[in-house]
């Protein structure tokens, strides 16, 4: 007998479990998809954890401002500890060009509701005790950003979840949906068939391949972006940092202090690396032992204990597609994340249950037009 649900989530990640949550607290009756054996089995575990609202597009300011209202209220709301630490984000300046654009997106930003500032030197080097003050400029503070644990999260939003309702259906693999007269149907599975009005498309890297089973050509391309993480020290940095220079092999370079006093390290390859493999290149641990230890100096007698990397599934304007498509009644796109899945994630699911609901707000229109 066909399993019969109003909403199929397909992806139990960072996007699609959020949702899960958002939408079976509408009191629909919601189904998720799930190859792997667990949710945030994917890239969802691969994330650092930084959750900023300091965009330069109003939809994705929006959708981050309610995701940071999501984490910031959990524990309190749903008693899962889930690391949330709202210690902000600051985007330092050591160049002309960066003080520029960094001055120009505040405009954006501070009319979309987000609370930032440009913070003089001075400020910059109470924020990040020790941080390399020659030619610095000034940057941007935006003190209520913040990081989580991506691994304490999947968990708790799937708790969450389920005591709603939501149902969750581990190791099956979604091989077609089934359509009729333009409109959504069944969804098969190498075990079930899903009956359903509503597909969400949030499969991550592989969402290029779930629409095609509906005739829909996704322009999603991943690549790969490492990570790592350092012994433990006492705490002295409070805000998650990005420096927008470039070095040679790297664009950016980001990184943060979290609660256990570990540094969790990031950067932006250059070139990117394209493709979907996550073993960890050599390259890496020496660039990232580099901008770390030309930007706080402090740090240059720190273990780096691990790395990791991770896939980011990039779009050509490196904006998500969310939305529904004119050709499929019923179908729906939460895909093309750029790498920022975990900060979107419960924004975006309260979004898209209200999509489902018919419940838009004028907002909600705003962003999905701008991300269709």
């Amino acid at each position: 007998m066909n399993k019969k649900y109003d909403v199929v989530i397909i992806g139990g990640g960072s996007v699609g479990v959020p949702t899960a949550l958002s939408t079976a607290k509408r009191g629909l009756k919601v189904a998720v998809i799930e190859s792997n054996t667990a949710t945030g089995q994917g890239q969802n575990k691969r994330a650092i954890g930084g959750v900023r609202a300091t965009h330069s597009s109003f939809a994705k300011i929006k959708i981050c401002l309610d995701s940071i209202r999501i984490f910031s209220t959990w524990r309190d709301k749903y008693g899962h500890d889930i690391e949330w630490e709202q210690g902000g984000y600051v985007f330092v300046a050591y160049t002309e060009k960066d003080e520029k654009m960094l001055k120009e997106t505040i405009n954006i930003q501070q009319k979309a509701g987000l609370n930032i500032n440009w913070v003089t030197k001075e400020k910059i080097k109470e924020l990040v005790p020790g941080i390399v003050d020659e030619e610095l400029r000034g940057g941007t503070y935006s003190p209520e950003d913040g990081t989580a644990s991506p691994i304490l999260c999947s968990y708790a939003f799937y708790d969450a979840a389920k005591k709603e309702g939501a149902d969750f259906f581990f190791e099956e693999t979604v091989t077609d949906i089934k359509t009729e007269n333009g409109q959504v149907k069944q969804v098969k599975t190498d075990k079930n068939v899903y009956e359903t009005d509503f597909v969400i498309n949030a499969a991550g890297s592989e969402a290029s391949k779930i629409g095609k089973m509906v005739g829909i050509d996704l322009p999603i391309f991943p690549d790969s972006h490492e990570s790592g993480i350092t012994e433990p020290v006492k705490k002295f940095v409070k805000p998650l940092v990005v420096d927008m220079r470039s070095r040679p092999g790297t664009k950016n370079f980001y990184f943060y202090q979290n609660k256990h006093g570990q540094f969790i390290l990031c950067l932006t390859p250059d070139p990117l690396i394209p493709g979907t493999d996550c073993r960890e290149t050599s390259v890496f641990l020496p660039q990232v032992a580099q901008r770390i230890t030309e930007l706080l100096p402090r740090t240059k007698h720190l273990k780096i204990r691990r790395t990791w990397r991770g896939i980011y599934p990039m779009t050509p304007d490196g904006s998500p597609i969310v939305g529904p498509v004119n050709e499929i009644k019923g179908y729906i796109n939460a895909v093309g994340m750029c790498g920022q899945g975990f900060m979107l994630g419960p924004g975006l699911g309260e979004l898209l249950s209200r999509l489902v609901a018919n419940e838009l707000t004028s907002d909600d229109k705003r962003i999905i037009e701008e991300l269709s």
